[in-house]
């Protein structure tokens, strides 16, 4: 019984250890050190004496087309003696990196560690004949550094796998899975704490998503495990390689840089430049990251022989002086508080200072900060302790640079204030009517898979003023949102509402008020959510790339065969009479993005891989021209129908809540999350609601 019950308590210590992730520690590393090593830096980009200029040479095998026993043979000719995991720590620590995340096994399938479920491993199957992960993790433990992994998904040299793709998002077949699981096992047994494991590619089955993300909280339930997985089983949300969203996330998440896109491991003809632009570069991306609340996982690529690449170290040691000297304004901070940016640069904050990034001097000489209430007590510029001249006028900070002399590449100052500061909103809603174009909303990053990846709104918050004691607020819906359970916060007072009002009317929309003008397509890219060139502009000009779609049957489905992994971008041009709401029936294929007028309305990727999706969206119209961007995506079908149905009516649902008490002060917040969501980062689609107070 004494056994049972110490069995149990050991569980409970688990699952609440399981539960605080992330850690503080994780979430103020905020910069480490990604190292992409592993058989293919043998070739440096090179093969049969030409260089492979196609794809990243990490996957020279692919892209090179070299045959698995010829690639294989090369392990013989691998022995990385000038490898130093002590001298690869310090390098880390010497660039103000907190943790290092390493190749375990890249989609080639060999393994930079003593696997038991292949030879294909560093020990077994070259003249080195030794663990290097495990040397390196020893290293970071001397070092008082977090030791990483990341993990293939794929795996070119498993026989039961699926062969070399374009497109490196396979399916597991269920013995490459189980394989998979064995590893990841090893890999979470034998290498003391994992802080993070970094899973790529693939294209896996909710379950199997499950069984590996099950698997490493089993084993080390404080390790972060990357969106990357899919399925949004998620403890970190990954970008897309090099890519630095230009929105804050609500949720944990990181952007892995390499040196030079092209590339990730070593390639001996790449062409590296100077390295002061290149230390300027690479800060500038941390600067963009950890503003917007982030970390930067930033690549090396050591030689077949185990150096790193003089240029790469001169590159990190470039870095590393300025984090030092700027170390408060980067370490355990949060994100720009402040509700607007401003063109000279971003702004961290920690306990009762914003730090200002001089990303671009301004030709005045002067920096202004405005969005928030305090009084500053001192401006100093970081790196030096310079008390700097400024004024403040009530909410906005003006402050005088033109005595900065630095050669830094970018100068940080630290405004302090005497009591602490407030943040104030943008703007105020005074009418009462909270709807999703007067929110602010709240953003994750999805991913189903490598190709599925995409900004997933996940909340929206609104600061309202209002003198009552207590409102009872009234949720407006339609029936996309009916039988959803939400929770929706007031000045801190949680409720969980079921929407599931009988309480109903119908909208009709009024005659000759909007006119449904000409309708544009063109394919979409691989990957879903990428919509660079559509996103945040308000009206695109009809270029080559759009097709014009003459008798377009509106109402009813359209079925075409689209190869997976593609889809159709449609753009349709609405005038309305007047500023109102209408509706829309939409059916797609396995995911939809919507925008109006460049602004996000809504956008979700079926986990559960339905063959379409169907749902009504409310579109606010402005007066004049409309333009409605709508893509829809197949990601697993060889086929997908899609349907575009202008309402004449529709119907709204409205549901009175229980009274709830006001905090006494004249501005208040209100928030709506998903009760019912999948994950953290699961879309909220709610888009139709609204809030009247």
């Amino acid at each position: 019984m004494k056994q049972k019950i110490i069995l149990f308590l050991l569980f409970i210590a688990c699952l609440a250890s399981a539960q605080q992730k992330p850690s503080q520690q994780w979430l103020d590393q905020k910069f480490s050190m990604f190292i992409h090593f592993g058989l293919y830096s043998v070739y440096g980009g090179v093969y049969n004496g030409e260089p492979v200029r196609r794809g990243y040479s990490e996957q020279i095998q692919s892209f090179a087309g070299i045959f698995s026993d010829w690639y294989g043979n090369t392990a013989q000719q691998f022995n990385p003696t000038k490898w130093n995991p002590d001298e690869i720590v310090a390098l880390a620590k010497s660039a103000g990196m907190k943790s290092i995340v390493f190749t375990s096994k890249h989609h080639d399938g060999f393994c930079m560690y003593h696997s038991q479920y292949t030879d294909f491993n560093i020990v077994d199957a070259t003249p080195y004949g030794r663990d290097l992960m495990k040397e390196l993790a020893d290293a970071c433990a001397r070092g008082g550094i977090s030791f990483s992994v990341y993990y293939s998904l794929i795996d070119w040299n498993f026989p039961q796998a699926y062969p070399i793709s374009s497109h490196n998002a396979d399916p597991l077949t269920p013995e490459h899975y189980a394989f998979n699981l064995k590893q990841v096992e090893e890999i979470m047994t034998n290498y003391g704490p994992i802080s993070e494991i970094w899973f790529d590619m693939g294209s896996l089955t909710p379950s199997q998503s499950k069984g590996l993300y099950d698997l490493v909280n089993r084993l080390q339930p404080q390790c972060m495990i990357s969106g990357r997985l899919g399925n949004d089983y998620v403890d970190f949300a990954v970008m897309a390689d090099n890519e630095y969203p230009d929105y804050k996330l609500d949720v944990p998440w990181q952007t892995a840089a390499s040196m030079f896109d092209e590339t990730w491991s070593y390639r001996s003809w790449q062409e590296r430049g100077e390295v002061i632009p290149k230390v300027a570069e690479k800060i500038g991306s941390l600067i963009k990251v950890i503003s917007r609340g982030g970390n930067y996982l930033l690549n090396i690529g050591p030689r077949g022989d185990g150096s790193v690449v003089k240029f790469e170290n001169d590159v990190l040691l470039g870095i590393g002086e300025w984090t030092k000297a700027n170390a408060e304004a980067i370490y355990g901070t949060k994100a720009n508080p402040l509700p607007n940016s401003f063109a000279w640069g971003d702004v961290t904050t920690k306990e009762n200072s914003l730090f200002a990034f001089i990303e671009k001097i301004p030709a005045s000489l002067k920096v202004n900060l405005s969005g928030f209430s305090g009084k500053v007590s001192s401006v100093k510029l970081l790196s030096t302790g310079e008390e700097q001249p400024y004024k403040q006028n009530m909410n906005s900070l003006e402050i005088d640079i033109s005595n900065i002399e630095t050669d830094e590449p970018v100068p940080v100052l630290k405004i302090s204030f005497e009591n602490g500061f407030n943040i104030l909103p943008a703007s105020l809603i005074t009418n009462g009517f909270l709807t999703t174009q007067n929110a602010t909303s709240i953003f994750g990053h999805s991913s189903l898979n490598y190709y599925a990846g995409y900004k997933s709104l996940i909340g929206y918050d609104w600061p309202f003023r209002s003198r009552k004691r207590q409102v009872a607020h009234e949720i407006t819906f339609s029936d996309n949102e009916k039988g959803r359970e939400i929770e929706i916060t007031t000045d801190g007072n949680a409720q969980k509402v079921t929407l599931n009002s009988v309480n109903r009317r119908t909208v009709r929309l009024p005659k000759n008020s909007v006119r449904w003008g000409n309708l544009y397509r063109k394919r979409s890219g691989m990957v879903f959510g990428h919509l660079a060139d559509l996103e945040g502009r308000s009206s695109m000009a009809v270029d080559e790339n759009w097709r014009k779609v003459e008798d377009f049957p509106y109402g009813e489905p359209v079925t075409e065969k689209v190869a997976p992994k593609s889809g159709i971008v449609f753009m349709q041009e609405i005038e309305s009479a007047k500023e109102q709401q209408i509706a829309v029936e939409i059916m797609s294929g396995n995911a939809l993005y919507v925008l109006l007028n460049g602004e996000y309305i809504t956008a979700h990727f079926s986990r559960d891989r339905v063959k379409f999706d169907e749902e009504i969206v409310f579109l606010p119209l402005k007066k004049g021209n409309n333009q409605l961007i709508i893509v829809c995506y197949n990601g697993f079908e060889k086929e997908f129908s899609y349907k575009i149905n202008p309402l004449e009516k529709w119907t709204v649902y409205m549901q009175k809540l229980s009274p709830v008490a006001l905090d006494g002060k004249e501005n208040h917040t209100l928030s709506v999350r998903a009760a019912d969501a999948d994950s953290k980062v699961a879309p909220l689609r709610m888009n139709n609601i609204s809030v009247k107070l």
